[in-house]
């Protein structure tokens, strides 16, 4: 079997605004509909883009320097393709690199008859699902939300606040006021703060039982992570978009800067290195939490990821 081609079309995407304390998603994006084909009529497929960056920014590069690289190889030499893509991360960006991967693992299940996380090895066949926040207006807002959630039946809520601390720690406050004791709760607060402000708010949501503490500082401040961990007790989560993405993981371990690896297929580049992170992780014993794809094939590529390793304690809607 070979590639025959890749292509990807464009379609008008327009979703409800999404808003956080750090940027806003949403609006009139364009959608890349990714298809790899093959000399076998068997067809990869994939999407392109977020509802924070549509796939306009990313497709020329894919085509440009992937696509002559692609055609006219084995397709289900994905282990091999993905280590030549991965080298190509200076002009084509690892959104572009994971949708081609996506699609290249669609094809290796339909060869094979059967679903992806049945190839990468099944670990379970269900996950709970956390809710995940957008900005609203006020700290009850938050509360309401939560509780609104908690009512129907969801275990968990992630706040994304306002990315003032001060404001932060009311925010979390209401939330956990709202909804009581046996609820989980995260906090991202999005690469929002300095080290004194990151110590504050830990200390508040430590006090409040909050689960997990996501990205309090900028992802490259690895020596602030050090001293933030080695100061507070809850876990602390991060390296979403770690510089080398799955070959900047291991300096994240060795340093002991973060508690929870975190990753998805396409700020890591594909479910190729997403279950290789998640691998490392759980040789020490670690989670990697995996995060939302940014559109839904992806995020049906997370889940079959998430089915395939014991260590991603929960799915993000």
């Amino acid at each position: 079997m070979k590639v025959t081609d890749l292509s990807c079309t464009m379609i008008n995407w327009k979703s409800e605004p999404w808003n956080t304390g750090t940027g806003s998603f949403g609006g009139n994006r364009l959608l890349g509909i990714v298809k790899v084909s093959t000399d076998e009529g068997i067809e990869g497929h994939a999407f392109l883009g977020s509802s924070r960056q549509g796939a306009d920014a990313y497709v020329g590069p894919m085509i440009e320097f992937v696509k002559p690289f692609l055609v006219g190889r084995n397709p289900l030499d994905i282990g091999a393709i993905w280590e030549k893509l991965w080298k190509m991360n200076r002009n084509v960006s690892t959104n572009a690199i994971g949708a081609v991967d996506v699609a290249l693992w669609d094809i290796a299940g339909q060869v094979a008859g059967l679903p992806i996380h049945r190839l990468l090895g099944t670990c379970r066949d269900s996950v709970p699902a956390y809710a995940s926040s957008g900005l609203l207006p006020s700290p009850k807002a938050y509360g309401e939300e939560a509780l609104h959630f908690k009512n129907l039946g969801w275990p968990a809520y992630k706040i994304h606040p306002a990315a003032i601390p001060k404001d932060d720690i009311e925010i979390c406050q209401a939330v956990r006021e709202a909804v009581g004791d046996d609820m989980i709760l995260m906090l991202d607060s999005m690469w929002s703060y300095c080290y004194e402000d990151a110590v504050r708010v830990g200390r508040a949501i430590e006090e409040l039982d909050y689960y997990w503490y996501e990205d309090p500082l900028v992802e490259e401040d690895l020596y602030n992570y050090i001293k933030l961990r080695n100061k507070l007790d809850i876990p602390i989560m991060s390296v979403e978009y770690a510089p080398g993405r799955l070959y900047g993981m291991a300096q994240w371990v060795t340093q002991q800067a973060t508690d929870i690896l975190r990753g998805d297929v396409a700020v890591t580049g594909g479910i190729t290195p997403l279950i290789k992170i998640c691998h490392m992780a759980e040789a020490f014993r670690m989670k990697c939490e995996i995060h939302h794809g940014g559109n839904s094939l992806n995020n049906v590529a997370n889940l079959h990821v998430t089915m395939a390793v014991p260590n991603c304690e929960f799915y993000e809607v």
